[in-house]
């Protein structure tokens, strides 16, 4: 059995208590938390909630533990630092960053002789092994990625930190116009605006200056200053009803050409439609969990990513199993 810790209580880290119960080879063996852990009710019988402070003393009794905290100011520092003393799993998916995370990362994790698997989730994460597919088949062509519609964690995460925020939900839409353009073969040259717009349901404080948490949004660097982007101020109570929800979704896309003159246009696609984004999230942490071990098993330490877990070290299926079902 691989034991699993969860470190934060959150939508993501309830998908990854889910996603356990669902794999066999797995089992949790406590939660940490920042809040008072008498606050916290977890779903899983005998398992114990404990402060974050805490989760130093688990050291041998966790093989993995699965990072739920925000990109924006958790990760940054949560996985380095635990990558001292665990193996580690997070979904880090502010993607103009990751270099700088992995770095980070990779020298804590080799000081200490464990493994550490960032980026994990979809996007990234599946979209980002379906792009590498797509442009190793396909080296002539252009890649498209479209997220959407649905309500972004991470970019909903970044605007509940700015000063006067309650809460958020902030939708990625693709452009329709672009999508279609891209499926016909025209291979248009895209800006990062021209390919979706951002929308933000904003529960501000009372006395909140809402000018300023609409300026502090759209001038986000990489997070919203390269799209098209509104900003709309509701109640709580409309936020409860309306957008408690959080599905997602979208499409990798790589339009190409092969034959001697290019004289064939091809076209792949992946596409993701999700009721539920942290839960599907939290099903590809749980499973790269599975393949850290694996990799540690082999001799591995050091940032990985979903690049460096082969499909099989992921699958809960015997090599057998793989040949004669999914080849």
């Amino acid at each position: 059995m691989i034991r699993i810790g969860i470190l934060g209580y959150g939508n993501l880290a309830k998908g990854v208590e889910c996603a356990i119960r669902q794999n066999p080879d797995m089992e949790l063996k406590a939660v940490f938390t920042r809040r008072n852990p008498e606050n916290v009710t977890i779903l899983t019988q005998n398992v114990p909630v404990l402060p974050l402070t805490e989760a130093e003393k688990w050291q041998d009794r966790i093989d993995v533990m699965i990072l739920c905290g925000g990109s924006a100011t958790d990760l940054p520092t949560m996985t380095p630092e635990f990558a001292k003393q665990f193996n580690v799993i997070d979904s880090f998916d502010n993607h103009a960053n990751i270099p700088a995370h992995f770095a980070a990362v990779d020298a804590s994790a080799k000081e200490s002789g464990h493994i550490a698997v960032i980026s994990s989730g979809w996007d990234p994460g599946l979209f980002s092994v379906n792009r590498l597919y797509a442009n190793a088949i396909l080296p002539q062509g252009q890649d498209y990625t479209f997220w959407g519609k649905g309500v972004s964690q991470g970019h909903s995460d970044a605007v509940r930190r700015i000063p006067g925020v309650l809460d958020c939900r902030q939708y990625t839409i693709p452009v329709a116009q672009a999508m279609d353009r891209v499926r016909r073969g025209e291979n248009p040259e895209l800006t990062t605006r021209e390919k979706h717009t951002r929308y933000c349901y904003v529960v501000a404080e009372d006395g909140a200056d809402k000018a300023a948490i609409e300026e502090a949004i759209k001038t986000m660097p990489n997070y919203f200053a390269p799209y098209d982007t509104t900003v709309e101020f509701i109640s709580m109570e409309q936020m409860r009803a309306e957008h408690s929800g959080l599905p997602h979704g979208g499409s990798v896309i790589r339009s190409g050409i092969t034959g001697w003159n290019g004289e064939s246009h091809q076209t792949i696609e992946y596409k993701l439609t999700l009721d539920s984004n942290p839960q599907f999230t939290a099903s590809v942490l749980v499973a790269c969990a599975r393949g850290a071990m694996r990799l540690k098993d082999r001799g591995v330490t050091g940032c990985q990513t979903i690049f460096d877990l082969a499909p099989a070290d992921i699958s809960l299926m015997t090599r057998e199993e793989m040949l004669k079902n999914m080849l």
